[in-house]
Parts: C-alpha cells; sequence; structure tokens
C-alpha cells in the first residue's frame, strides 16, 4: 500500500488542525507547498515563527500588537473618554476601518457560554470595568456579536455597570446594505425598527 512520506503526512495533519481546513484541504494546501521554492517555504516558516515571537497582546485593551501599550491605546489623538468592547481583535479591525470611530477598544476574548464552559472569569471582563474607571470613561459602546451568548455578554456587562455613571450604548443592527426586506429573518427586522432613527 503506498503512502505518503512521513514528513508531508505531519504537514496535513498540521494544515488539518486549522479552522475551517478539513482533510482535502489539508492535502491541497501542502502539495501546492511542494511545489513552491525554497525561498517562499521559508518566507512563509518565517512569517508563521514571527507571529508567535513578535506578537504580544496589549495589557490595557488585550488586542494584538507588535508594542505594549498597542499603537491604539497610546494614540493621545483618540478619544480615551470612549471605548467598545468587541468579542475578538478581528472585531476591533473591521470597526476602526469604518474611519467613523475614534475611542478606544476593549477585547474581550470571547464572549458567555455557559455550554462550553466560558464564564465571565475566563473573558476580559473585569479588567473592561477596572479600565473604564481609571480612564473616566464617560461612554461605553459594546459591539458583541447579534448571537445569544453576544447578547448575553452585552447584558452582563450592562447588569456590572448599571450603578456607574457611563453611558452604555449598544451598537445598531438591522439590515445589510444591499440586503433585501423579503428575505430578512423576524428577528433582524425587528432589530432594524427598534434601530430606527429620524431621517
Amino acid at each position: 500500500m503506498l503512502k505518503l512520506p512521513a514528513s508531508l503526512q505531519r504537514l496535513i495533519n498540521e494544515f488539518a488542525k486549522l479552522p475551517g481546513v478539513g482533510p482535502k484541504s489539508a492535502q491541497r494546501l501542502a502539495f501546492y507547498l511542494l511545489k513552491k521554492d525554497n525561498v517562499e517555504i521559508l518566507s512563509l516558516a518565517d512569517s508563521v515563527r514571527d507571529v508567535r515571537t513578535d506578537i504580544t497582546f496589549c495589557t490595557e485593551c488585550h488586542n494584538m500588537a507588535e508594542t505594549d501599550p498597542c499603537s491604539v491605546c497610546s494614540d493621545k489623538t483618540r478619544n480615551h473618554q470612549l471605548v467598545c468592547v468587541v468579542e475578538e481583535p478581528l472585531d476591533a479591525i473591521a470597526l476602526d476601518k469604518t474611519g467613523s470611530y475614534n475611542g478606544l477598544f476593549h477585547i474581550l476574548g470571547g464572549v458567555l457560554n455557559p455550554m462550553e464552559g466560558i464564564t465571565a472569569e475566563q473573558l476580559n471582563i473585569q479588567s473592561l470595568v477596572d479600565r473604564l474607571a481609571k480612564l473616566k470613561a464617560t461612554e461605553l459602546i459594546i459591539a458583541t456579536n447579534p448571537s445569544l451568548e453576544g447578547e448575553t455578554t452585552a447584558m452582563h456587562i450592562a447588569k456590572l455597570l448599571k450603578d456607574s455613571p457611563i453611558k452604555i450604548s449598544r451598537i445598531a443592527r438591522g439590515l445589510p446594505m444591499g440586503g433585501d426586506l423579503e428575505y430578512a429573518d423576524e428577528v433582524t427586522l425587528q432589530r432594524a425598527l427598534e434601530g430606527r432613527r429620524e431621517f
């Protein structure tokens, strides 16, 4: 029976551990790399290694960064009284790319999920509460995903801060640009109606 070389099989096994990569995709990636020259292969290997050695997490906002504090937390031109709390670093990047937000971010590192054993103690919730007090923040924007876990997390944070003077807001949810009303589910339509504003 024909077997793959052990080193190639190890590479396939490692690729298969990545999210969204199944066994067939892992094989395609491994065989694709076999066709590349040494310079490209070594560049990829260096990039993977550098991610582990060069990337740290900001001790203030918990975002990934190359410096501590990160470039956002140390930027004096940003509004340090406005904090937007998100689930993951990619959420902060997406919001910052809009160019319409100039405050700080706080990364929770996930959401509350009792079914998977994720509690408030495992997330960056207490550090958020402490940071808001330290910054003397005037507003907290909760930008967790509109899932059951995201909503639960948002309510938990709001409950923790109910006695503080901080204004707590939630990002609006509703129909995406180019979306059709007839294809939207009832919850999305309900959120769109609740989030309406004067024209």
